[in-house]
């Protein structure tokens, strides 16, 4: 078995009672031990079997793998990798690139703090000559919080360094059966200082990668393999046939929705609309339809769900949702519909289906109804120079190209689709 030494600060975990020394000391070695026979050793951004790891290489693939699958992820590290494959050219990038290559990829707060961050470290990089070089110094960097940080330090730049991501908490709160609601900032506190009794002193990047795997491909939510895992003689999950019960997350309150019509507005050779949103708010810098706020309902929709013109909310007369819910490049086309009496006609997948497509976010569940208008020459013309007037960002393309051209959001997509 593999000899490591540990952090064995009895200081640092208030949830050690459960299990011996000896388990506490033996939890590295026989996961490390697990790892080198089962672990897997060909991700694109692993760094434990390379003498000069990358941290470029370690951040771009953690701010992608935050709340995203591994499987989802590939394609687009791919494809930073071949167009930015250094942080300077990550830095130097316009922003409608970078946007470009993370849409689909969701949580687009992410690709902002990622360009923005890249700006920060090739400052730092200017300054000292490198790359951050300590946990602080890599948690000032935008996006970036402790258990990215500590991925950084151990496996970007193979020195101590703790993580305590999603699948490390669910590891953790089954091996040592931590009862208390991972939401709060109690037991987030203890499941830290668990992770930093375990993590040893050295290799802790091997250690990191090994926590990831457990929890991807072993410690999975639903179906945990413990038969093949190393822990499974003092897990106390395990012991106790308990191991789904874990973690303990408080039941999240059922979504609130919202309702908006998609506009598909047309010039005569089938162009449609496109507009940049706001840097600040969803899709931020992404290229979207024109949308048109129709109502929010609290609670979950089930079964199929309709929303009929006779629905529409006269937002004209609510100014305080006509200004939250409409961006300035919205307002300026729904007014000028207005002006000139045109209506967008609802475009239907089958003649038996005019249900919304939707699409679920973070907080809540988006209901959009695509809608279609072909505008003429005169009025095509017309309605570019109220948006250019104001500065908007536009663009008049079909479908096609706008989804090899443009940054969009995979609810867009589905509206092409």
């Amino acid at each position: 078995m593999t000899q490591l030494t540990t952090n064995s600060d009895p200081t640092l975990s208030d949830n050690t009672a459960n299990h011996s020394p000896t388990s506490l000391n033996s939890f590295a070695p026989r996961l490390l031990d697990w790892f080198a026979e089962n672990g897997r050793h060909d991700l694109p951004w692993q760094q434990h079997q390379t003498d000069a790891p990358n941290p470029y290489i370690v951040w771009l693939s953690e701010v992608m793998l935050q709340q995203t699958q591994v499987t989802t992820v590939l394609p687009y590290f791919a494809r930073f990798m071949a167009s930015f494959p250094t942080v300077q050219d990550l830095a130097a990038a316009e922003w409608d690139t970078v946007a470009e290559h993370w849409a689909g990829l969701g949580y687009y707060a992410r690709a902002r703090n990622l360009h923005k961050g890249a700006k920060q470290l090739v400052e730092v990089i200017d300054e000292t000559g490198d790359f951050p070089q300590t946990l602080a110094s890599w948690e000032s960097i935008s996006g970036v919080g402790p258990s990215t940080a500590g991925a950084i330090m151990a496996m970007g730049l193979h020195r101590y360094g703790v993580i305590c991501d999603g699948n490390v908490k669910r590891v953790l709160t089954r091996w040592a059966a931590i009862d208390g609601d991972i939401t709060k900032s109690a037991t987030t506190k203890e499941l830290w200082a668990l992770a930093e009794r375990l993590t040893p002193k050295e290799n802790s990047g091997l250690f990191a990668q090994a926590m990831m795997d457990m929890g991807a491909t072993l410690c999975t939510r639903s179906k945990p393999a413990c038969l093949l895992c190393p822990l499974q003689e003092d897990c106390l999950a395990h012991a106790e046939g308990r191991e789904t019960d874990y973690p303990v997350k408080a039941k999240k309150q059922p979504k609130p929705s919202k309702f908006s019509n998609a506009l598909l507005i047309k010039d005569i050779d089938g162009n449609i609309l496109w507009l940049q949103r706001p840097d600040n708010g969803i899709w931020g810098g992404l290229w979207s339809l024109p949308l048109q706020f129709i109502k929010k309902t609290d609670g979950k929709i089930s079964g199929k769900t309709t929303v009929k013109n006779d629905t529409k909310l006269n937002v004209a007369s609510h100014e305080k949702i006509y200004e939250a819910e409409f961006t300035t490049a919205e307002q300026i086309i729904n007014e000028w519909l207005d002006k000139h009496k045109l209506e967008a006609k609802a475009v239907s997948k089958t003649l038996l289906d005019d249900a919304p497509i939707k699409h679920s976010l973070t907080h809540f569940h988006w209901y959009l109804t695509p809608q279609s208008l072909t505008l003429n020459v005169k009025q095509t013309t017309k309605i570019t120079e109220a948006l250019q007037a104001a500065e908007i960002n536009i663009n008049w393309l079909n479908a096609d190209a706008a989804q090899v051209t443009l940054g969009l959001p995979r609810a867009m997509v589905k509206i092409l689709e």
